[in-house]
């Protein structure tokens, strides 16, 4: 009788970027979001991308063909489960007190069928790109997506609770990487990093009053 032996896992490198500047999130980017990703792409070209996914949207889908055009022979994949949706609804009871409020209002109530939907694509993103990879060679993948779900995956990765998510608001093609290896807890080894974008192209993606204040971070 033959015994089966389960397939080897190795590690994973998830590479998770927001979508370059749209303006006032239009479906085509801004010229500084055309900037933006091409930058991002050079930088990635150093890595050896095993693939590149986007989400349906058009300024996620553009972000994706200027980044892989800066690769080495890496088609990118449109992926329902990379697009902007909301990953999570949290019930006031889950929520600080002092947050509650706050929080609600932001996400509003859902839409007929929104939670569902949100349910379904997130299980399928964590399914898909998240934990070890299986084989013998480590792989690098790249998603080009939204705000919310490289908010879920950072919480997710650092075990925060479901609500945390929020809060985590990566700036247009900030750089994230998590790394899953087998037998060890998840590492989120970079975050919304854009060393990658000189100063006038860094922090976009966020409300004009933010500016000033996230313009003095700038490097």
């Amino acid at each position: 009788m033959s015994t089966q032996h389960p397939a080897p896992t190795t590690t994973r490198y998830l590479y998770l970027a927001r979508h370059a500047d749209a303006g006032r999130e239009g479906p085509v980017l801004s010229e500084t979001g055309r900037r933006q990703a091409r930058l991002l792409g050079r930088r990635l070209a150093r890595v050896p991308l095993d693939a590149v996914y986007h989400g349906p949207l058009g300024r996620a889908a553009e972000t994706a063909r200027i980044v892989a055009a800066e690769l080495a022979g890496v088609a990118p994949t449109e992926a329902e489960w990379a697009g902007d949706y909301v990953p999570y609804w949290p019930e006031r009871a889950e929520l600080p007190d002092a947050d509650a409020d706050r929080v609600l209002g932001f996400l509003g109530a859902p839409g007929p069928g929104e939670r569902e939907a949100g349910d379904r694509l997130v299980r399928e993103a964590t399914a898909r790109c998240t934990g070890p990879a299986v084989g013998a060679t480590p792989r690098h993948e790249l998603v080009i997506t939204h705000a919310f779900l490289i908010g879920w995956l950072v919480r997710a990765a650092l075990d925060g609770p479901g609500w945390r998510w929020i809060g985590l608001s990566p700036a247009n093609t900030g750089l994230t990487v998590i790394r899953y290896t087998p037998d060890r807890p998840a590492s989120v080894l970079l975050y919304n990093d854009m060393a990658h974008l000189p100063g006038e192209l860094q922090w976009t993606g966020f409300p004009e009053e933010f500016g000033a204040e996230f313009g003095r971070l700038a490097v």
